[in-house]
């Protein structure tokens, strides 16, 4: 928690306390999924190269779905490990890289007819698309169609966000917050993985109770919760590269006229506040006597713990961190 960096001013920059009332585990998969969802991105082609291997076997994704989803099964705990390592790879080769909004754009029809079942016929080419589509199968494979429907929903959504994303870096724009905090619902990626926590625990939601107003309520609040957990802890990470607008520290240090500090400090406080509403609207869940229901919210605030004790302790963002600490200031 006492991570320090520099912002443009070269002065020192604190992590306000993350702190979490939900319960901290670790699925006891995790050294054999971590070792196998590796396997599976190198054979999938999505990294291009040595050192990036490496630096993803360093990062030890197959933690972060340890940690966010204790209570699975292996072969559900290696559906959820994939996808997330998906989302990374993904993130870092088309949301943080130097594609224009347009070429992202183009790109979105293939991913979009896998996940429609459309051109069942035709080959895919696309490694991550190919990856996708291997993903969805594994979806249909273990929950309903309910629960596939709701994932791919999402992913659309989640793809169609990354054009917005990369208009703002294309175009050196710092959106307003009010859009931020929207569009970052979305491009967090969040929904998605939120998706497959029934799928993961084995208690398949009803269509109404996935739809009932609590459920959303606390839905919305554990995303917030954890993109800006996540805005926080990978600002040493973006703070230099082109994508460094997407980010709520910016946002608010652009239109509250905060510096970076101040920023980070609201930031913590409003992180706070949605866990707090996510503990006011438990009750109302609890009464509804549903165990799929129970495992969903503790699914939420497994995200919640697993993803800050992850990210606290993963290269992905601690080797910026100190990076950044060793930087010469004036």
């Amino acid at each position: 928690m006492g991570t320090t960096t520099t912002h443009r001013f070269n002065q020192p920059l604190r992590l306000p306390p993350l702190l979490c009332p939900f319960p901290s585990e670790v699925n006891p998969h995790v050294e054999q999924v971590d070792k196998e969802t590796l396997e599976w991105l190198i054979d999938s082609e999505m990294l291009d190269d040595a050192e990036t291997v490496e630096r993803y076997r360093q990062a030890k994704y197959g933690w972060l779905s340890a940690r966010t989803y204790p209570y699975a099964e292996h072969h559900t705990l290696r559906l959820v490990s994939d996808w997330c390592v998906w989302l990374f790879a993904f993130d870092d080769a088309f949301c943080e890289s130097d594609r224009r909004a347009a070429e992202i754009a183009r790109a979105l029809p293939q991913f979009y007819a896998v996940l429609e079942d459309l051109d069942a016929g035709s080959e895919v080419d696309d490694v991550f698309a190919k990856s996708l589509l291997e993903i969805k199968g594994r979806i249909a494979a273990y929950g309903d169609d309910e629960q596939l429907d709701r994932w791919r929903n999402v992913t659309k959504d989640y793809l169609f966000a990354q054009v917005w994303e990369a208009a703002n870096r294309e175009d050196e724009v710092v959106p307003s917050l009010d859009d931020y905090i929207f569009m970052r619902r979305r491009t967090g990626a969040m929904l998605t993985v939120f998706a497959l926590i029934d799928v993961a625990s084995g208690r398949g939601l009803s269509a109404d109770e996935w739809r009932h107003p609590g459920m959303r309520a606390i839905t919305e609040s554990a995303n917030d919760v954890v993109v800006w957990d996540n805005d926080l802890i990978s600002y040493a990470k973006e703070s230099d590269s082109g994508n460094s607008r997407n980010n709520l520290v910016n946002v608010l240090a652009e239109h509250r006229h905060y510096s970076r500090q101040e920023a980070m400090e609201e930031i913590g406080e409003m992180r706070n506040q949605a866990i707090a509403d996510m503990v006011a609207v438990r009750p109302s869940l609890e009464a509804l006597g549903s165990d799929a229901v129970l495992a969903y919210v503790r699914g939420l605030e497994f995200w919640i713990s697993g993803s800050v004790d992850y990210s606290l302790t993963s290269s992905r963002y601690t080797d910026a961190w100190r990076a950044a600490r060793q930087r010469p200031t004036r």
